[in-house]
């Protein structure tokens, strides 16, 4: 496009990077105005241009999904030391609350370009988001993934208790008391996937605390839960894991130097 649009649509208030980001997305001059406008009304850009990079995938993302985010890879790598660990020669990955797919088709890709042959069964309560995983998966060639519509562990074939070298989730872990202090992004994005019911242990724990119980029955020996959760929920997710009985529990800190993903082991 010329600079003369990238002049406009900076004039109309949109970032430059975002400017030209939406005219190289739109070539169409129709559907480039309408992007812009979503845009300038607040809606995210990730939901605008219909998809977001997450470590080595494009990943498919819409109003049903949560936004792919840096946090979120680096609990990928904290699970990739996990299963390297492990050393299984084939892991199966349960990857609770999947949303777009974005933990556990990371996970496959990277294994499979390692050589190694994972599978993955990739739940949501959300018929919504599992569709938005199909299609990233479809998209990606990552064929090794079964999709089950179930609220954390409840629909799940019992025949895979026990199954599991890796179980891995990004769970709702904000409290309903905060969402009004958060980033006005968050408004866009489905409230189901960020916010979750407090216990007595921390605001916003209530489906940490259920998954983190729930685990280790559809765990090996030998295998690890690893799960990201809020700034504040660090030691409520620890007692919460040697409560469960896990063994061997830590708290691994992000790039902005906040705990942020809990590692429990079963022996």
């Amino acid at each position: 496009m010329a600079g003369a649009d990238l002049a406009t649509l900076v004039a109309r208030g949109l970032p430059v990077h975002e400017a030209r980001w939406l005219i190289e997305e739109f070539s169409d001059a129709s559907a480039l105005e309408s992007a812009v406008e979503r845009r300038l009304a607040g809606e995210p850009l990730q939901y605008v241009i219909g998809h977001w990079p997450f470590r080595s995938l494009d990943l498919v993302v819409d109003e049903h999904v949560l936004i792919p985010r840096p946090e979120t890879e680096e609990l990928v790598d904290v699970a990739l030391v996990e299963l390297a660990a492990a050393g299984a020669a084939a892991p199966r990955i349960l990857d609770l609350g999947c949303g777009s797919g974005a933990i556990g088709l990371a996970l496959l890709a990277e294994l499979e370009e390692r050589g190694v042959l994972a599978t993955l069964v990739a739940l949501d309560a959300s018929p919504a988001a599992l569709s938005i995983a199909r299609r990233n998966a479809l998209a990606n060639g990552l064929t090794r993934v079964s999709f089950v519509e179930s609220s954390w562990f409840d629909a799940l074939d019992p025949s895979l208790r026990a199954g599991f070298d890796l179980v891995v989730a990004n769970p709702p872990y904000v409290a309903a008391s905060e969402m009004a202090g958060l980033d006005p992004v968050l408004a866009y994005e489905p409230r189901s996937a960020l916010v979750a019911p407090d216990t007595a242990a921390a605001p916003g724990f209530g489906d940490l605390a259920l998954i983190i119980a729930g685990a280790r029955e559809w765990m090996r020996e030998r295998s690890a839960l690893v799960c990201e959760h809020g700034t504040s929920q660090g030691d409520a997710a620890l007692a919460a894991a040697r409560a469960a009985g896990f063994s061997d529990v830590e708290d691994h800190v992000d790039m902005a130097g906040h705990a942020r993903i809990l590692v429990a082991r079963r022996a």
